[in-house]
């Protein structure tokens, strides 16, 4: 149950935080750390309130610090982690870059997740969107610099990453990365082109 809103969610939908020994609120991103937990609406507008509610002593029944600026931290791990997800999917050999291998990689097989990077243009997007198959992600997500570090090599506009266990785990992590950034949003535009 969400702190802020008192409404159950599964963990999906929610942010798990957990105390530091010194008693600083410590997102929990992969549900793993050890310690009785808390949970916060996936949504910077709902994370910032209970900063400034101070919900987090509440929630945790104790003197709490919870730094202004945890929304931004938060924001900044869920992005690194889908980052990380497709650094990983490089690796792996499932995730290739560039116009034309992109477009290589949608007409030859399923395609989890197609990424454009946030200064890509326009007629370039389209021209590869329309090959997307109907379950295929389609995120702009990411600026050209992040998709450089990503893959290690400059100028990355547009990437894809094959269908399979790490495409699955990249697509949530960039769903639930939206979903903190706009919690407006309809959740069939979070799970379709951004």
């Amino acid at each position: 149950m969400c702190i802020v809103t008192r409404e159950s969610a599964d963990d999906d939908s929610l942010l798990r935080f957990v105390l530091s020994p010194e008693g600083v609120v410590t997102p929990d991103l992969a549900r793993k750390l050890p310690g009785r937990g808390v949970w916060v609406t996936l949504s910077r507008k709902v994370l910032a309130e209970a900063v400034k509610k101070q919900a987090f002593a509440l929630g945790f029944g104790a003197a709490v610090r919870s730094d202004a600026d945890l929304p931004d931290r938060v924001g900044q791990l869920l992005r690194q982690q889908a980052l990380s997800r497709l650094m990983l999917a490089r690796k792996a050999g499932k995730a290739v870059s560039g116009s034309m291998k992109v477009e290589s990689a949608l007409t030859k097989g399923p395609v989890a997740v197609l990424i454009h990077a946030v200064e890509a243009q326009p007629d370039g997007c389209r021209k590869l969107d329309r090959l997307a198959q109907p379950k295929t992600l389609v995120s702009r997500a990411f600026t050209a610099d992040e998709m450089d570090l990503a893959f290690g090599r400059p100028n990355v506009i547009h990437a894809a990453v094959a269908s399979g266990g790490i495409a699955a785990g990249m697509a949530e992590c960039i769903r639930r990365m939206q979903k903190f950034e706009d919690s407006d949003m309809p959740p069939e535009a979070a799970k379709g082109s951004q």
